[in-house]
């Protein structure tokens, strides 16, 4: 199960209250990202100057890069209070109406997975972020009458894993857009030694490099690697996490030096095995390694593309050179030119 993965980006249930201790307060010490800090900086700046409220901020890529932490630190660096929910949580037009009308003068609002909200919730969106007035009828037939509400003037902030699923009136109304990349090694490094500081654990710096090398470029995953291995050093009697700690932990835990787990392996292997490298459909790979198709597609696939270990083709998904060479396998003779004969999708 996903759930059970300690690679994967998404948020475990018992997790928030430690990411919550672990989240930055500031720009200054929110690490990685410059370009979108930098643009944020300009912007909330100018805002504060003018007295106003920041322009409506849409946050997207992948899970655990720390959308939400930037929504918090908007919040903080305005000196405003941040409002909460998600795309799925605002089920009626009603639940959003209460929740705009409960603001106060340039609050935050911030939506997460905000790609998932209700069509008849969107529409109500629009004016609210436009004019900052709540549209809505009363009274049916002939004596209804539409009656706007003026709201406070407010900063939405959106975060989502899927731009493309927002619709173009949503995502035109946003003022600032800004795509969150992984993260580098080095990157991850300080906010591997940051985490340990926060948590009063002491570690090497080899042992956070060890641990930013396998965490797949996401801050998230970094941290929950991070905490294993802190209670793997106490274990074993270190009163510091050494890079011996980290290495032998990472292992027990099957997670290799790209940041692999065992399920990324299985994939790989039985494509190579048991469909000679591919073409192989979605479906029929899920039902081989027991996974649902959707998971593999949005959790294991896309960090697997993005090292180049496989492809996607028209035909379904190939096994590629470098997906080869890690599981120790020697690609097929003549397999190389025939995959290159096949139309690999670039996203």
């Amino acid at each position: 199960m996903e759930e059970e993965r300690l690679v994967t980006s998404t948020i475990g249930q018992t997790e928030t209250e430690i990411e919550n201790i672990l989240r930055p307060k500031s720009m200054d010490g929110y690490v990685g990202q410059e370009k979108i800090k930098d643009s944020l900086t300009v912007s909330i700046t100018a805002a504060k100057m003018r007295n106003d409220a920041l322009d409506h901020v849409l946050l997207y890529g992948p899970a655990g890069l720390g959308k939400t932490t930037l929504a918090h630190i908007i919040a903080g660096e305005m000196g405003t209070q941040i409002k909460i929910t998600s795309g799925p949580a605002i089920e009626r037009a009603g639940d959003l109406a209460a929740i705009l009308t409960n603001l106060n003068e340039r609050d935050v609002l911030f939506i997460d997975e905000i790609h998932r909200l209700n069509h008849n919730v969107e529409e109500i969106l629009y004016p609210a972020m436009e004019d900052y007035t709540l549209d809505f009828i009363i009274g049916k037939g002939p004596s209804a009458r539409n009656v706007q509400l003026p709201l406070p003037k407010f900063t939405l902030i959106g975060a989502t894993t899927r731009a493309g699923m927002l619709s173009a009136p949503l995502r035109d109304r946003f003022g600032v857009i800004c795509r969150l990349e992984t993260y580098s090694v080095e990157e991850l490094k300080q906010i591997v030694m940051r985490a340990a500081e926060m948590l009063s654990a002491s570690i090497d710096e080899d042992a956070a490099l060890e641990i930013a090398k396998r965490s797949r470029g996401t801050p998230r995953i970094a941290n929950r690697l991070l905490k294993r291995v802190r209670d793997y050093a106490v274990v074993s009697g270190h009163d510091k996490m050494l890079l011996v700690d980290a290495k032998k932990c990472l292992s027990m835990l099957e997670i290799d030096e790209l940041g692999l787990d065992a399920i990324d392996i299985k994939l790989l292997t039985s494509m190579a095995e048991k469909f000679n490298g591919g073409p192989c459909g979605l479906d029929t790979l899920a039902a081989t390694i027991n996974e649902d198709g959707a998971t593999i597609e949005d959790v294991y696939e896309p960090y697997l593309l993005r090292l180049g270990f496989i492809g996607r083709t028209p035909r379904g998904r190939v096994l590629l050179k470098k997906g080869y060479e890690h599981i120790g396998k020697q690609m097929p003779e003549g397999r190389e030119k025939q995959v290159s004969m096949f139309e690999l999708d670039e996203n």
